[in-house]
């Protein structure tokens, strides 16, 4: 069980594919948020689960309703992913029911001595691919990541080609947004990225967001180049993970978009500011050379927050370190 958020819901992916891969002999039944099932459709041995948040699954009732639902399933073991309340309260429904449990363990204390501004112990933490294991070891079962699964690029529909157009092209995704600011690169910053990756024929730039507001900067970071396409809007869910599994290269924030696109197998470039990949959050089977941080010798309090709701006085423009021909160096070498 794992309800949300879409990146934390799509870190789970990589760690489901191999399990069923080397435990052919074990059903996964996948309790989440509906729109999260195309995360999971084509593992094989694994059933998707829609939670419903809005009417049956609601409130104390609608998690005892979820409890007798899943009982029908005549599961043996309940894997908590999430370890919030509602999902503390079904895997205690499932102990008492004399099934065994295990949560993930978030590591709460390690976290706040990594992000906290004095006494600092910076140092690498556990990813979260390790923490989803040890779920499943305290369950009987070993997970090995060392040679990870991955599906096959996605047949491009119609839609989708007729607006790339013929394209023999380098891919190139860039989601320039995330949930809050402290983790966004300067706007002006990525124009330049765009702009000079624009300069490369060879190069299509698709650019990923949502919303009207989103949708409206991402139509100004494109204009006047051929070669820059805004996909927000423009595509379903279902079609965006086509699109997405198609990419030579994604260069996300530390948002769900990376997450999405390392769990296809793209490789994935990653920009850092007021977060840090040593709290765990680093997208799947990604080098270390893929993760751009903030300046830590201009910023030392960084990072000052796991998930990048704390704002730091005098911290606002964190990002600005990371240099633009740095980021173009590393998506030129990753996307040959």
């Amino acid at each position: 069980m794992r309800l949300s958020a879409m990146g934390d819901v799509a870190m789970t992916v990589p760690v489901l594919r191999a399990f069923v891969s080397q435990h052919p002999q074990v059903k996964i039944t996948m309790i989440s948020r509906p729109f999260f099932k195309p995360f999971f459709e084509g593992i094989p041995n694994l059933s998707f689960f829609a939670f419903d948040e809005k009417e049956r699954h609601k409130g104390v009732a609608g998690l005892l309703r979820l409890y007798q639902d899943l009982k029908h399933l005549d599961i043996d073991a309940f894997a908590d992913l999430h370890n919030v309340l509602r999902s503390k309260i079904v895997r205690k429904l499932f102990a008492l029911g004399g099934k065994k449990t295990a949560s993930v363990d978030k590591g709460r204390a390690e976290k706040k001595t990594l992000t906290q501004p004095e006494n600092k112990i910076f140092k690498q933490l556990p990813t979260m691919f390790e923490r989803h294991i040890k779920v499943f070891k305290n369950l009987g079962f070993s997970v090995d990541l060392s040679h990870p699964v991955f599906p096959k690029k996605a047949v491009l529909d119609k839609e989708i080609s007729s607006i790339l157009g013929e394209n023999n092209k380098k891919l190139i995704g860039i989601a320039p947004f995330a949930q809050y600011d402290s983790k966004v690169y300067p706007l002006d910053l990525m124009q330049e990225v765009i702009d000079k990756l624009a300069l490369d024929a060879n190069n299509t730039i698709l650019l990923f967001g949502g919303g009207k507001k989103e949708i409206e900067i991402l139509n100004s970071l494109s204009s006047n180049k051929e070669n820059v396409i805004n996909m927000a809007g423009q595509l379903k869910f279902q079609q965006e993970l086509q699109l997405i599994s198609n990419l030579d290269v994604m260069l996300s924030m530390d948002s769900g978009n990376a997450h999405i696109a390392a769990m296809l197998g793209v490789k994935v470039i990653t920009l850092w500011g007021a977060t840090h990949p040593f709290a765990g959050f680093s997208p799947f089977n990604q080098p270390l050379e893929n993760t751009l941080v903030s300046d830590r010798n201009q910023f030392p309090k960084l990072p000052t927050s796991v998930y990048g709701n704390k704002k730091v006085e005098g911290y606002e423009e964190a990002m600005r370190t990371i240099p633009v021909d740095s980021i173009i160096k590393v998506l030129n070498a990753s996307k040959q």
